[in-house]
């Protein structure tokens, strides 16, 4: 509701002014809408269901495509009605959930479940911190097969590259994280509730909040009119390296988290 309602309203599918015109505000709206996606996949296929084999809600089965639908499609169908019918779908199987009556819709907090969901995380927290530390050009070694002797990859690996983020794309990068890390602040104070006495039992509840905690850090105000590409250790500052340092900590803390709700 927050993406397609806000003051502006949705901005990524605009064709004309001022829309057309901004990249960072549709930057933010995608870091969200991928938080999105990536939440109603595990409703759909974890949080609804008892077990592999059960039956998925059906509501849940109609909204995970309707969030996955093109983000950039201005007419026919538009972007936002399709995701408002996704929203309408969520509401329906909420509505259903509150309601005692109708035992098929149900939410299932297990330790699991919300390994599930914070895998998803993880893997969206270390591609993010790799793009943003990119900013100033990093050298990287081909890491596919470490750890396995055995193991083999389709096509040889380049060894040794360096990979730097283009100076237009800069502050999209930085936009994008920061609307996926407001979008998890906001989902894991749900998810703090929902999973309340799972995260209890493992005494894992500091370690929700303290994900929060590094997370709320990155919505701190910017005071400078562009985001600044400086050197690591340059005069200029590097708002990306920043941006960088507070998700690369929110990601090790969902490490240790799933650690704890994996142990018995």
């Amino acid at each position: 509701d927050t993406l397609l309602e806000k003051p502006g309203g949705y901005l990524s599918n605009d064709l004309f002014l001022p829309g057309v015109f901004l990249d960072n505000m549709p930057s933010w709206e995608f870091g969200v809408l991928v938080q999105i996606r990536d939440l109603s996949r595990v409703m759909r296929k974890d949080f609804s269901r008892s077990q592999s084999q059960s039956q998925e809600d059906a509501s849940l089965k109609l909204a995970e495509p309707q969030f996955h639908f093109d983000n950039r499609s201005w007419i026919l169908p538009a972007s936002e009605s399709e995701y408002r019918t996704g929203v309408a779908a969520v509401e329906n199987y909420l509505k259903r959930l509150a309601d005692e009556s109708t035992p098929n819709a149900q939410f299932y907090a297990r330790a699991d479940n919300l390994s599930a969901w914070l895998s998803e995380v993880e893997n969206r927290l270390g591609g993010l911190s790799r793009r943003l530390s990119e900013s100033v050009g990093r050298p990287s070694l081909d890491l596919g097969l470490a750890g396995d002797y055995s193991a083999e990859q389709s096509t040889s690996g380049e060894g040794f590259k360096e990979s730097k983020t283009s100076w237009f794309d800069i502050d999209n990068v930085f936009y994008e994280a920061r609307g996926t890390a407001w979008a998890l602040i906001v989902i894991l104070r749900a998810m703090e509730h929902d999973f309340a006495k799972v995260l209890g039992d493992k005494n894992a509840l500091i370690s929700l909040r303290q994900i929060r905690l590094d997370l709320e850090a990155t919505q701190n105000t910017i005071w400078s009119p562009m985001i600044l590409n400086g050197s690591g250790f340059g005069v200029l500052a590097n708002h990306s390296l920043t941006m960088s340092s507070y998700i690369s900590r929110a990601s090790a803390a969902v490490i240790d988290l799933r650690n704890l709700l994996q142990q018995g």
